[in-house]
């Protein structure tokens, strides 16, 4: 097949339009183009006055494609062979079923591959299923009680599942195609299979959770909802089984010689315990900070010009940082057009905010985290779970701060780098979903974080004009962008602890839905192998 790439059209053109350009370029009938598909959509609105969209294409043609091709750039036009992900052929000769800790992304791609593979996987997932979950969690969004076992960050789907579904990675693994297929196959938005910045939405996530879900459970999995994993059962180095909780009462035990941890970067009390069993942690670096809230006009208008109100554009977004040659660096995170700020607390007495964003992304303002890193060396205790004291430690600060009911410190942006409290709203309207209290966000944050983010928001003014809105409201304290902890693993994915698989992004081996799913194919694949 040929790929060829920088396909410019101007906003509307169809997949007809795209065929047309791709023949033309090289200068053959449309008809001789076959197995035709958008490979890549991407926006280019660097010129506000002629705003284009960027296209890459996949298809066949009959007779020598290398020699069709052979004037292009290999930048411009490849000739490639489709991908099709192959597992492993199972090795695995154990007849304990291997248990899986966890059902967000790692663990439900780990579920998946296990139960496709006749290997009847047991999930033990401490949250509701995600119909339950949802009222829990919006129960607590008016209610304030929250359920410790069953938030943002805990329950089927992970933590992603109240995000904007965002599924953009860094990671290069050719599993991610995979991954996206899967997605689409169980009912996410087919676009995610060709556009440069793929998204689901937290309201579509939630069926493509429980599709998904379905699978496992036809395929011959098992998956226990409102079961906390309390204990590893060890003997001679090795895995010989789980203690569980059900539905906080009764404590149950599974035999088993595997146990894939897909956590997520919240189970704390998780992490604390495998480290008293001897499983070796490190620190890693985190980041944390805050979420910022403006118009999504206004990001409309910055980023599209004349054409801030196409609905064929859809709401804008941006990523920025700075990073100064002598300093620390902050960054945006998680950005979320026309979306919601969401308190995202999982222990009591702790203030966690979050961005959300359904499909339509038609909420008023757009919202994104501004982090600052935390490297290892940001402490002077070097025991691992230091990181976790921190995060702990900032989650308090801002409960209090917000008056003990997990209403979240707000603070305006031109309070913040006039060095003030703030003491009324501006013209942003916010959308926290506990609501705010006008307050000083330093008192919660450490200055060296504090000033970092003060820098950052010139900086970004200089790259985005109009990012330096006094009126924006900054809302404390995001502090789950990542875990503060590493679970040590070997090359075939298992601790010091045999049998005991760390996987996705509660171990530190993932930063986002896709990645945490490519790490549980990853580990899933290591089961198959059975090495050791």
């Amino acid at each position: 097949m040929i790929r060829l790439n920088e396909i410019r059209l101007p906003i509307g053109a169809k997949a007809e339009d795209i065929k047309k350009a791709a023949a033309k370029e090289l200068n053959i009938p449309v008809s001789d183009i076959k197995d035709f598909r958008i490979a890549r959509e991407s926006i280019d609105s660097r010129k506000k006055d002629r705003i284009s969209f960027i296209y890459s294409a996949e298809f066949s043609v009959d007779g020598d494609e290398s020699a069709l091709i052979a004037a292009f750039p290999e930048n411009k036009a490849t000739v490639f062979e489709p991908y099709n992900y192959t597992p492993p052929a199972v090795r695995r000769t154990s007849p304990l079923r291997p248990v899986i800790v966890g059902f967000g992304p790692a663990g439900m791609f780990a579920a998946l591959l296990l139960s496709q593979a006749g290997l009847r996987p047991i999930v033990l997932e401490r949250g509701e299923r995600v119909e339950n979950r949802t009222k829990s969690v919006k129960n607590f969004w008016t209610s304030r009680k929250l359920n410790t076992e069953s938030n943002v960050q805990f329950g089927e789907g992970g933590a992603g599942t109240f995000s904007d579904g965002k599924l953009t990675t860094g990671i290069k693994d050719p599993r991610c195609r995979e991954v996206f297929r899967v997605l689409a196959e169980h009912g996410a938005p087919q676009e995610i299979l060709y556009s440069s910045k793929p998204h689901i939405g937290t309201d579509m996530l939630a069926d493509v959770v429980k599709n998904i879900r379905n699978t496992v459970i036809q395929n011959g999995g098992e998956i226990l909802f409102n079961c906390r994993f309390s204990d590893l059962i060890v003997a001679n180095g090795a895995v010989f089984g789980v203690r569980y909780i059900e539905n906080g009462k009764t404590e149950k035990e599974i035999e088993t010689d595997c146990v894939l941890l897909c956590i997520g970067h919240s189970a704390r009390d998780t992490v604390e315990m495998l480290y008293n069993k001897g499983v070796k942690i490190d620190k890693k670096p985190f980041s944390v900070g805050v979420r910022i809230e403006h118009p999504q006009e206004l990001i409309n208008k910055m980023q599209y010009g004349r054409e801030w109100n196409n609905p064929l554009l859809g709401a804008a977004d941006y990523k920025l940082s700075n990073h100064p040659l002598h300093g620390r660096g902050g960054y945006t995170f998680c950005m979320c057009p026309g979306g919601t700020v969401v308190t995202a607390s999982s222990e009591e007495g702790g203030v966690v905010v979050n961005g959300m964003s359904e499909y339509a992304r038609d909420g008023e303002n757009a919202n994104s985290a501004i982090l600052v890193g935390i490297e290892p060396d940001f402490f002077e205790s070097e025991h691992p779970l230091t990181g976790i004291a921190f995060q702990r430690e900032l989650e308090q600060k801002a409960y209090r701060l917000g008056g003990g009911d997990y209403t979240a410190p707000a603070q305006l942006v031109g309070d913040f780098v006039k060095d003030r409290p703030s003491v009324r709203l501006g013209t942003v309207k916010p959308t926290c979903t506990t609501g705010v209290i006008m307050s000083d966000i330093r008192k919660v944050l450490p200055d060296k974080v504090t000033s970092t983010i003060k820098d950052a928001l010139f900086a970004f003014d200089r790259q985005f004009k109009g990012f330096l809105l006094p009126d924006a409201v900054l809302t404390a304290v995001e502090s789950r962008s990542s875990s503060p902890v590493r679970i040590l693993r070997d090359d075939l994915k298992q601790t010091n602890i045999r049998g005991l698989f760390p996987c996705g992004e509660g171990a530190g081996y993932a930063g986002g839905i896709v990645s945490a799913a490519v790490d549980g194919l990853r580990c899933a694949e290591a089961v198959l192998l059975d090495e050791v």
